[in-house]
């Protein structure tokens, strides 16, 4: 990461970048016209678009599971974990709240299940596992190509959201999930999303650590 920008910097990166995430990605679910691919297509091109443009000023986490992993592994220090989170999950609850007043209703349904808890939970966590591994081979790894990595993670974002999307939401990430809770007023499911990324990060990125090690 970056060290030659304030946190003031790195926290305005991390509100931008997850509110346009949400926002497009949810906008897109709200808008209910481009089907379940085009929405994961969405949600993955977003990502990509804003790990290009905010990398370089914040790591472009997005993500508290990212952040909280990062933190486990000892890539990032732990007087930004507060902050961060606390801009990726503000700029999500702004972007719910401006979906829901210049596109559509906000449903519960954006992350739900109807599958039991259990399978809900270990998929959330695989999503999470999927997502982190690949970011940490990006991010931390430095023999892997890392002028891909905006491609790289915004794909697996998509297809995880291919494939599990319509069990749970794909959520991945806690933050994604809260906005538009908040903005739906709708917290019965929540604490499973606020979780099991989490779960799955943090051992996605000691997976790879060990993996990687030579």
């Amino acid at each position: 990461m970056n060290s030659t920008h304030s946190l003031t910097q790195k926290c305005s990166a991390e509100f931008i970048g997850t509110f346009v995430m949400v926002f497009a990605g949810c906008g897109a679910i709200s808008a209910g016209s481009l089907g379940h691919g085009g929405v994961c297509a969405v949600f993955g091109l977003a990502v990509a678009c804003m790990v290009f443009a905010t990398g370089h000023i914040s790591g472009a986490h997005f993500n508290p599971a990212v952040s909280l992993a990062f933190l486990s592994a000892g890539f990032f220090p732990k007087n930004e974990l507060v902050p961060y989170v606390l801009a990726q999950v503000l700029g999500a609850v702004l972007a719910a709240f401006l979906i829901a007043i210049c596109i559509g209703p906000i449903e519960p349904t954006m992350t739900s299940y109807e599958i039991s808890s259990q399978k809900a939970f270990i998929l959330e966590c695989l999503l999470g596992f999927f997502l982190m591994f690949v970011i940490s081979a990006v991010a931390t790894d430095p023999k892997a190509q890392r002028s891909h990595s905006a491609i790289a993670i915004g794909s697996i974002v998509a297809v995880g959201a291919l494939v599990i999307g319509p069990l749970t939401g794909a959520s991945m990430n806690p933050a994604r999930s809260l906005g538009p809770a908040i903005a739906a007023g709708e917290f019965q499911q929540i604490m499973l999303y606020l979780s099991a990324p989490c779960i799955g990060a943090v051992i996605a990125i000691q997976s790879y650590q060990r993996i990687a090690k030579s």
